[in-house]
């Protein structure tokens, strides 16, 4: 993909496209069936959330790559979770954020969902959490029902999804409202706000 270069070593690289580290090196294990979020849609997502980055803490819960939640920390989030189960893509995690100075940066070596399980909400909670499982696996759904009983769904918080399914093939928390999606080839790109009480009475 057009994001990704091959390097040597079993790694690829791509591009932070915006922000303080507009055009700095993201450096990635090459791992089977992950897909970096494409230069073209990471632009277009973060040109829709364009205002509600800044100050706002992040949660990855699918890093992978990391590129979603270091991009938000270049576009002035106020702090970036990256949860990644791989041990080598953790450790990949851990040397980009070193390489870019990034100390409000936190990476998590565990399950996602196991991680969650336990996690404690900080204070203010996430402003923008962003789910890219892998495909085929229910994650989606599973992860978004765990956040929606774990009580993280606050009002305004923004929900950015990657996902081989439609938004309407996938069961959703009836407090999410799409604002807006695209799609590139078969991967869906979904925005998601919480809504207040009175958003959903409007």
């Amino acid at each position: 993909m057009k994001a990704a270069k091959s390097s040597r070593g079993g790694t690829r690289t791509l591009r932070i496209i915006g922000g303080r580290w507009r055009s700095r090196l993201l450096t990635f294990v090459d791992a089977p069936g992950l897909r970096p979020t494409p230069d073209r849609v990471r632009e277009t997502v973060f040109n829709w959330l364009q205002f509600n980055v800044p100050g706002r803490h992040v949660l990855d819960m699918y890093a992978g790559s990391g590129a979603m939640a270091f991009e938000a920390l270049s576009r002035g989030a106020a702090s970036a979770t990256m949860i990644e189960f791989d041990q080598a893509q953790a450790r990949a995690l851990q040397a980009t954020a070193q390489s870019l100075a990034a100390t409000e940066a936190r990476i998590i070596r565990d399950d996602s969902l196991r991680w969650l399980a336990s996690a404690t909400l900080p204070e203010g909670g996430y402003g923008l959490i962003v789910l890219d499982p892998p495909f085929h696996l229910g994650h989606v759904d599973k992860t978004l029902a765990a956040l929606e009983a774990k009580g993280w769904l606050q009002a305004n918080t923004w929900i950015y999804v990657e996902t081989e399914l439609a938004p309407e093939e996938l069961t959703l928390p009836s407090s999410l409202d799409l604002h807006r999606h695209t799609r590139a080839g078969m991967v869906w790109a979904l925005l998601f706000r919480v809504e207040t009480e009175g958003d959903a009475a409007s």
